[in-house]
């Protein structure tokens, strides 16, 4: 099951990557490249900072072939057809959910308990794709304007993480937890939910 979130996860998230970079302009290369880090960023991260060595893409490049494979048949697909207007944020938004849940799943045996297991699942969930954004010149959509996006991820994985201590029978948590990330992101989008603005006057 967390192999298969793993997989999907990567070949989704590749997809956004190569459908930021293909709006940019970029070359095959540049595409290629966007698509990688996009698919392995989080996940990267998360390994370097739990000292899981070698990282995943590293002891199993299958996850590199994965996003090789999504990048070229998202560029083949939008060459034959325009993509849908939200197809980015969509498959942003699945790859986000997939990301984070199997993140604070690969962090939960290590023991530091549910608030790292978290932050871990969030890193996993939201890095790629600011690495994304940043390379493709835009601002990363956790740090715009009330943007529902690293808090849809910890809404998920706390969700995740309760019905785990409630015991329900696998795959549930993992399947509720990745469901409730996605629906608040898709929710944000289409219905332009967002978290409250606190201004600071300065006089």
């Amino acid at each position: 099951m967390l192999y298969a979130l793993q997989l999907l996860g990567v070949a989704v998230f590749a997809a956004s990557g190569a459908l930021a970079a293909g709006r940019r302009r970029m070359d095959l290369l540049g595409v290629v490249v966007i698509a990688i880090v996009t698919a392995v960023g989080g996940g990267t991260i998360r390994d370097v900072l739990l000292e899981r060595h070698p990282v995943f893409w590293i002891r199993e490049p299958v996850y590199l072939v994965v996003s090789i494979v999504a990048a070229l048949a998202t560029l083949v697909y939008t060459r034959r057809r325009r993509p849908p207007r939200n197809s980015l944020a969509v498959a942003d938004a699945i790859g986000l959910g997939m990301f984070a849940i199997g993140g604070a799943q690969i962090a939960e045996p290590f023991g530091y308990g549910p608030v790292v297991t978290v932050l871990m699942g969030t890193i996993t969930g939201v890095a790629g794709g600011v690495i994304r954004d940043v390379l493709s010149a835009e601002v990363p959509l956790i740090l715009r304007k009330g943007e529902l996006y690293a808090t849809a991820a910890i809404a998920g994985i706390v969700a995740y993480l309760v019905l785990e201590w409630m015991r329900l029978p696998h795959p549930a948590p993992a399947l509720i937890g990745m469901s409730t990330v996605v629906a608040l992101r898709l929710a944000a989008i289409l219905w332009g939910l967002e978290l409250p603005v606190i201004p600071i006057d300065e006089r």
